[in-house]
């Protein structure tokens, strides 16, 4: 389908196409999953977007961009739409090479307004003075604070650019009453800009004690008003205005577009909108699998307990008994099972927003006075608080632990998402015990070594449940101590690591072969005695672990042999290799990567 041209349609035309695109959303979504209640937010706005500006030289910059299915839809997608986030279909975020109407790859948050300011240079340098840059920003990736650091840069250069503030949720700056629409509304119009210049003019030539009491009495102004930050930041204010009256929205975009400024528009929606089950402040229809549109009931969901439920309910217990156990995430209360704790235990477990790098040293301070935290961030979240992991972490070694969630494939996501680097960057630092659960009652003993450490540790779980290891009983951690869970005639070894385990498992039940199957269950530090006993009754090892190859378990225990001079040792590695993992459904992913426990055996010919 070719690319839908807003920018002749009447207004009518508008709201039927909003009407339309929301359908084909919620018709999509509820067969593939998908981000539902913030991209059915953000309708109007996006429409609006696209009516007022040319979205072929203009660059449309969406922060996060997993609000961004409008714009797919409206860029020549239409058909394609029905792919979203499936093997070899579109991705559910903006992706260049997907479509020369995306600007730029995003999939963490916060990164739209430092992206808005590069290109607004970019355009000054080139003197392109018929381009502006627009960037889209929810009212929680503006918690963070690389988004200031681009507002304050902006703020005193006064490039031109325009920030389109999306208040779906946490809503920043409320409205006082029908004073305040009614002071919004007159803001948000060209007479009041006008205006405004008008008098910054006007005052430049009165004398000072007049100019005093003039600028007493608009910060006044400002104090009944939203938007003070943001113009104490060198920043325009516009809003807020109602994101779903599309005749409001164009006026004020125009405003914006002609002011030549750097422009905040506050735009106030409402996630959800147009499917009234997924309306309102409910996270569990901002991410969703595939559900029935009629009862909005999950379709074919999983009856396991997955691994994050049973970590927060081990903590949990642990919280119960312990006072000194005290929690963090970053934005994430539900996905990391921290909001149950943070129900019960409110002033012990905290959200930060997204406020990764906030939230690790803030718990550093924490552990030096005495307490336990458990920080708990997804693998492709924490890649955002390195520098707080060694600095404020490691270097003073602290009892802090960090609970890696999605850790390995996490499927639909995609590349920005994918937990596969946090062996490789976490294994580098001093001072840091990294380990990994097997499965269910070995993710209770994780936890439970986790408190009794001392000094900084992590370990990893993925998304989902585990396999079931029904012939192995799982038996409590000890520091650097791994398992041989059967020893086997044959000179084969296949060695896990977490999650690794069950595909090792799986790959063992492939094969006629009398295999030793080993539990690491440590990376860092490796269990020695383990390795040296298992190097001479095993010739061949094959390493099975959902992280990166380099950097990964293969490249450590290769190292170890070599270290020790042990070189009659062969090691074939399953973990995955120098590139980045597209989206789709974790079992399609694998198989793409030649990765599933039928094509690894045939590879190694073990049959």
């Amino acid at each position: 389908m070719e690319k839908i041209n807003v920018k002749h349609m009447t207004l009518e035309e508008l709201e039927n196409l909003c009407g339309n695109i929301r359908t084909r959303i919620i018709e999509v979504v509820s067969k593939n999953g998908g981000h539902l209640s913030s991209n059915m937010g953000a309708v109007e706005l996006i429409v609006a977007m696209h009516h007022v500006f040319d979205a072929k030289k203009d660059p449309f910059i969406f922060d996060v961009s997993h609000q961004s299915y409008t714009h797919k839809l409206l860029t020549g997608r239409w058909e394609e739409f029905s792919t979203l986030r499936q093997i070899n279909g579109i991705s559910g975020y903006t992706k260049p090479n997907e479509s020369n109407s995306d600007y730029f790859v995003a999939g963490h948050s916060s990164t739209s307004i430092s992206l808005a300011v590069g290109v607004a240079k970019a355009i000054d340098l080139k003197s392109e003075k018929d381009r502006v840059t627009v960037a889209r920003i929810g009212d929680g990736a503006i918690s963070a604070g690389m988004a200031y650091e681009a507002l304050n840069e902006l703020g005193d250069r006064k490039y031109p650019a325009i920030i389109i503030l999306n208040d779906n949720e946490m809503s920043i700056s409320k409205p006082i009453g029908a004073i305040s629409r009614y002071l919004s509304h007159m803001m948000a119009g060209e007479f009041y800009q006008g205006f405004k210049k008008r008098v910054e003019k006007f005052l430049d030539y009165l004398p000072e004690s007049a100019t005093y009491m003039a600028k007493r009495f608009e910060e006044g102004f400002k104090l009944i008003t939203p938007g003070m930050l943001f113009e104490e930041l060198g920043l325009e204010y516009i809003g807020p205005v109602d994101g779903h009256n599309l005749k409001s929205l164009i006026e004020t975009l125009n405003t914006a577009k002609k002011m030549q400024k750097p422009v905040i528009v506050h735009a106030q929606t409402k996630k959800g909108k147009g499917y009234t089950r997924a309306e309102g402040e409910l996270e569990k229809w901002h991410g969703v699998g595939p559900f029935d549109i009629e009862s909005g009931e999950a379709v074919d969901g999983s009856s396991e307990k997955s691994a994050t439920h049973l970590f927060s309910e081990v903590l949990y217990d642990l919280a119960k008994t312990h006072k000194n156990v005290v929690g963090v995430t970053a934005a994430m209360p539900n996905g990391t099972g921290m909001d149950k704790l943070m129900k019960e235990f409110p002033t012990r477990f905290w959200d930060v927003a997204i406020a990764e790098q906030h939230a690790v040293t803030s718990m550093c301070a924490m552990a030096k006075e005495g307490f336990k935290p458990f920080i708990a961030i997804y693998s492709t979240f924490l890649q955002r608080a390195y520098d707080q992991i060694i600095h404020d972490a490691c270097i003073m070694n602290l009892d802090v632990v960090f609970a890696i969630d999605r850790a390995g494939i996490v499927g639909e996501d995609g590349e920005t998402h994918q937990g596969v680097f946090d062996i490789s960057y976490l294994s580098a630092i001093p001072n840091i015990t990294l380990f990994a659960p097997r499965d269910e009652n070995s993710m209770k003993y994780a936890v439970e070594f986790a408190f009794e450490h001392k000094g900084v540790c992590a370990f990893r779980y993925p998304r989902g449940s585990f396999i079931k290891f029904k012939e192995f009983k799982s038996v409590k951690f000890e520091l650097g101590v791994g398992e041989i869970m059967k020893e086997g005639k044959d000179s084969i070894a296949f060695i896990g690591y977490g999650n690794g385990v069950a595909k090792a498992y799986q790959c063992m039940k492939l094969t006629k072969k009398d295999i030793t199957l080993v539990d690491l269950k440590f990376i860092k530090p490796l269990d020695e005695e383990l390795l040296k006993h298992l190097s001479c009754i095993c010739k061949k090892w094959y390493i099975f672990s959902d992280s990166a190859k380099i950097g990964g378990v293969g490249e450590k225990l290769s190292s170890w042999l070599s270290k020790n001079c042990i070189n009659n040792v062969e090691i074939v590695s399953f973990e995955y290799e120098d590139r980045f993992i597209e989206h789709g459904s974790t079992k399609d992913v694998e198989m793409k990567l030649q990765l599933s426990p039928e094509q690894i055996i045939k590879k190694i010919n073990l049959k």
